[in-house]
């Protein structure tokens, strides 16, 4: 960000999309605060403000133009002097800034990476921090705009991940969730000195001091290794838990999604995990309403999905998006069909999960807490799976402190969350 042409000082945040976007944020606003700048106590009034904004698919566009014109309203009403727009939509739009007069800064995805200065801000409170440790995208997913956005798959190098979760451990962090568009590839692209991969960084993490929690976020099906599995059976720190972004079930649909390599291993995703790896928690995500998928096609992933039972899952309606093969693809199914099925995924997930969780009460498990009276357990990745609500077993019972790991016996299923009692 070119801060020497910002002279306020106090900055106010707005943060958009996906936890890796929350990443780039926290490490520009982070640096910013050791510039001198300090957080505005009220979120709509500052002398400088950062919409930092997503533009993967229709919706995530939306949301942004909408922050986009509030900010520039807030400045017109004196609420603002400076309105910034970074990330995605003016990365993937350069030109648009035509049409929000009122901003003053329009800035893309950085090209390099920008160490943070430690320690850094942290949206996601004490308790767990998401760690970036790579950006870009090495797959031609038919379907996706993201290689455009963010560019080629880049590394970031190993010392800058690891002095960065050394940091936050030591500020108290007790998990580290392992963030990039595809972590399985990290180090694919260095070339110099030792060669780097995955698991040989996620060692590295391992043999730092203190009882934490490691979770990797998203794990291609085809690009799981046995050496990736064993660190899941074997780390002190690993946390048993994949998520698998499947997209979809039906060969025929995985092919046009440019998904072919991972056609095998999608199919057999989920009995192959659980057979590695014991007591492992699966989540994935399935895109409905792709060109190609037919009401046949459709029944099938359902019953496919059902067969393989995920603990967590997700579905989003198909977006075309300009620049992609995809939306030139015949055969795509009604907008209104898309939602739909959508909308049929996810009641086949909540009733799946209304029977699973029933035999999850009088279960005890190790959660940390999060926040006060509030933890997670292992089988529940921040922002996605849902939170066990802490409740007091005896009269004037002491709340565990944020940061802390308990046992908890669960005693309750509400919706996607669960309550539980110190065991």
């Amino acid at each position: 960000m070119a801060t020497r042409k910002i002279r306020n000082r106090t900055l106010a945040l707005v943060s958009l999309g996906c936890a890796k976007n929350a990443a780039d944020l926290q490490v520009r606003a982070g640096n910013l605060l050791k510039e001198g700048f300090t957080l505005s106590t009220d979120p709509d009034r500052a002398d400088v403000v950062v919409v930092n904004t997503c533009a993967f698919i229709k919706s995530a566009r939306e949301e942004a133009e909408a922050e986009i014109k509030r900010a520039i309203q807030l400045k017109a009403n004196g609420n603002f002097k400076t309105v910034v727009v970074a990330g995605c939509y003016p990365q993937r739009y350069p030109q648009a800034k035509s049409k929000f007069p009122g901003v003053d800064v329009w800035q893309g995805v950085p090209k390099d990476w920008i160490e943070p200065k430690m320690p850094g801000l942290r949206f996601t409170g004490k308790a767990f921090a998401y760690l970036k440790i790579a950006e870009g995208c090495a797959h031609c997913c038919s379907y996706c705009a993201i290689p455009g956005i963010r560019g080629k798959y880049r590394s970031r190098p190993e010392k800058s991940i690891l002095r960065e979760a050394k940091t936050l451990l030591e500020s108290g962090c007790r998990e580290l969730d392992i963030v990039a568009q595809d972590p399985m590839l990290y180090g694919i692209d260095l070339h110099d000195g030792p060669k780097t991969t995955l698991v040989g960084l996620l060692r590295k993490i391992d043999r730092l001091p203190g009882k934490f929690w490691v979770r990797v976020l998203y794990t291609y099906p085809n690009e799981i290794t046995e050496e990736y599995l064993d660190w899941l059976n074997t780390s002190p720190h690993a946390v048993k838990y994949a998520d698998v972004p499947l997209q979809h079930t039906e060969p025929a649909i995985l092919e046009r999604m440019n998904r072919g390599p991972a056609i095998e291993a999608t199919r057999v995703a989920a009995e192959a995990l659980r057979l590695a790896v014991p007591g492992i928690t699966l989540r994935t995500t399935i895109m409905t309403g792709f060109p190609g998928e037919t009401e046949a096609r459709f029944e099938r992933l359902r019953a496919d999905l059902k067969r393989m039972q995920f603990d967590h899952l997700g579905a989003f309606a198909f977006s075309p998006e300009e620049g992609t093969k995809a939306a030139k693809l015949n055969g795509r199914p009604p907008r209104a069909v898309a939602e739909m099925r959508e909308r049929i995924v996810m009641s086949d997930a909540e009733e799946m999960w209304k029977l699973r969780s029933k035999r999850l009460v009088g279960t005890v498990h190790e959660a940390l807490v999060v926040a006060p009276g509030v933890a997670r357990l292992a089988s529940q990745a921040p922002d996605v799976d849902g939170v066990t609500y802490i409740v007091a077993s005896k009269k004037n019972e002491v709340s565990p402190e944020v940061g802390a790991f308990v046992k908890l016996r669960i005693t309750a299923v509400d919706g996607f969350d669960l309550e539980g009692e110190r065991a």
